[in-house]
């Protein structure tokens, strides 16, 4: 099993990463270092949901990837909702390389409208909640489609994540396996 390497120039993405900064639900900085990795398979989805969203004119910003089982267990302590967060004993699909967390963007490289922000705990971030804009509601939808067209599966309580089918099926990965620790 290996990581690829997400970048911005290798796969047409921006990328983001919000627990490389104080800007998350901890209020803390989890990634020192703010590599983006993916295991192969989903480095694959990712390549063709890129391609799907090319001819609508939009692109993704990623916010999260391949998380290492000690920033699982950061985000579990700021906030042990399972709704939200993984319970870190079980292991995430981030733990495992295997789940993303996106946006998608103009092309201007501006977010589009999604109704609430990214790892904002709230009903309002379940896919389906029609408790936001109707043009946030259409952007979501046109999110879940190019990401479902590509091969991936959705968690209904977060927009903004994605993963692969069977996810759990994926063995975890430890950050010594990476060319560098991000944390």
């Amino acid at each position: 099993m290996s990581l690829i390497e997400i970048t911005p120039a290798g796969f047409d993405v921006d990328i983001s990463l919000v627990y490389a900064t104080p800007h998350n639900l901890s209020g803390s900085v989890i990634y020192k270092s703010p590599d983006c990795y993916l295991h192969e398979r989903a480095a694959d989805l990712l390549r063709h949901a890129v391609h799907l969203a090319q001819p609508l004119g939009l692109r993704f910003k990623i916010f999260d990837a391949y998380r290492p089982s000690e920033a699982q267990w950061a985000l579990w302590n700021a906030l042990p909702d399972p709704e939200f967060v993984a319970d870190p004993r079980r292991g995430s699909p981030h733990t495992r390389g295997v789940a993303i967390d996106l946006t998608l963007v103009d092309a201007a490289g501006r977010e589009l409208d999604m109704g609430t922000g990214f790892d904002e705990a709230v009903p309002q971030s379940h896919h389906g909640s029609t408790e936001v804009s109707v043009a946030a509601q259409q952007n979501r939808f046109t999110l879940l489609g190019i990401m479902m067209a590509a091969g991936w599966d959705n968690y209904k309580n977060e927009w903004w994540h994605y993963q692969l089918f069977n996810s759990r099926d994926y063995p975890l990965i430890e950050q010594a396996q990476l060319p560098r620790p991000m944390m």
